[in-house]
């Protein structure tokens, strides 16, 4: 596939790349997006979209967007908040490790910058969670810093655009990319020039099939759509298949609360209460001794669909049951400092105050909704 293809680094073809400045911002001017963050392009709302938009699309984040700021307007009252609170204002989104970034680095900023995010990139990305495509976004869109910002969709364009087949997963290419782009960003308008590349890239020059070339500003100079190659770029190393982990899910209830448990400080959705669940997929009678285990006495089990969700390197089958024990003589409210393991007691808790104080991860989505009606949760 490679036969013919440019191997040579991106830094070779800065004077293609000037030429696209003047068509690309042009088109952004007429194509950008109504996003929330770029209404008011605060160093904060960047920042905390940014990281966001991490792996999630912009109209999935666009709701918690506005919830997190309307309960965190600013850096100080994400830096003081009960870290049960801003994980469930993080609920759904995933990677809870880069909310829990979010806040060190908010505690880093009122500690060491008084509050006010740093402009300097070198700055920016020695805070917790922010790499170097954040540190670029911060610095160029809310500060005006001629510095790049290179995620996915900036290397898609570009590896089409030059018709380059170096491998995009490879840090070596993203450091090529970024140094071509510092030497041709406008100074004047790094950060719309940032964004737009970043656009064109969700918009237009899409992954998995066809890009839009017959929309595309950039069509008349990008060597891949001119040799009809579209296809054949960028190119990326196959990942690694994912571990299949069978796992049961149980929704616990009685009379008037549901069961919940708090996983381990450390490992995989650290710290999140979580529907009780076992490895293995059980069989009703399992399912049942599994529950009978737990000093539990069961009046009744319905099985309930079967789900999968997938993280970064796993991906989990569930089989799940609803399990209605008798009234537990003594409902436990869990502390911050709880953790639990498998085989630690559940905390049972009234289903409306789990639906607006703990946190669920969204890997029991297909199973939460058996808590409380699907209407209300």
């Amino acid at each position: 596939m490679t036969d013919g293809m440019n191997m040579e680094p991106l830094k070779v073809n800065k004077d293609l790349l000037k030429q696209i400045q003047a068509p690309l911002l042009n088109w952004f001017v007429e194509h950008a997006r109504v996003l929330p963050w770029r209404e008011r392009p605060l160093p904060y709302y960047i920042w905390v979209s940014e990281i966001m938009l991490q792996q999630t699309r912009v109209e999935a984040v666009k709701p918690y967007f506005e919830r997190f700021m309307r309960e965190l307007p600013d850096i100080r009252a994400l830096a003081d908040c009960p870290e049960d609170r801003l994980m469930k204002l993080w609920e759904g989104l995933g990677y809870y490790s880069r909310a829990r970034n979010l806040q060190r680095a908010a505690q880093i900023v009122m500690e060491t910058y008084d509050g006010k995010l740093p402009e300097n990139y070198e700055e920016l990305i020695r805070l917790p969670g922010i790499g170097s495509y954040t540190a670029g976004a911060i610095a160029s869109i809310a500060y005006g810093q001629a510095v790049p910002a290179v995620d996915g969709n900036v290397l898609r364009v570009l590896s089409r655009i030059t018709e380059n087949a170096e491998d995009i997963s490879k840090q070596s290419t993203k450091k090529s990319a970024e140094d071509a782009l510092h030497a041709v960003m406008p100074p004047d308008a790094p950060g719309v020039f940032n964004q737009a590349l970043m656009e064109l890239g969700a918009l237009i020059c899409v992954p998995n099939g066809y890009p839009q070339c017959g929309d595309c500003p950039l069509r008349s100079l990008c060597r891949a759509s001119l040799d009809g190659r579209q296809t054949e770029f960028p190119v990326k190393t196959p990942k690694k298949p994912r571990r299949i982990e069978e796992r049961t899910v149980f929704v616990i209830r009685d009379s008037s609360h549901a069961a919940l448990r708090r996983r381990p400080a450390r490992g995989l959705l650290a710290g999140l209460y979580e529907l009780p669940n076992e490895k293995g997929s059980l069989s009703m009678e399992e399912a049942l001794d599994w529950v009978a285990s737990l000093e539990f006495l069961p009046i009744r089990i319905h099985p309930l669909p079967e789900a999968k969700h997938i993280f970064s390197h796993v991906e989990w089958h569930m089989t799940g049951y609803s399990v209605l024990v008798e009234d537990c003589e003594k409902q436990v409210v869990p502390s911050d400092t709880d953790s639990s393991d498998a085989k630690s007691p559940l905390f049972f808790i009234e289903p409306d105050v789990i639906r607006r104080k703990y946190p669920i991860p969204s890997a029991f989505d297909a199973y939460r909704k058996f808590i409380l009606p699907e209407s209300e949760f």
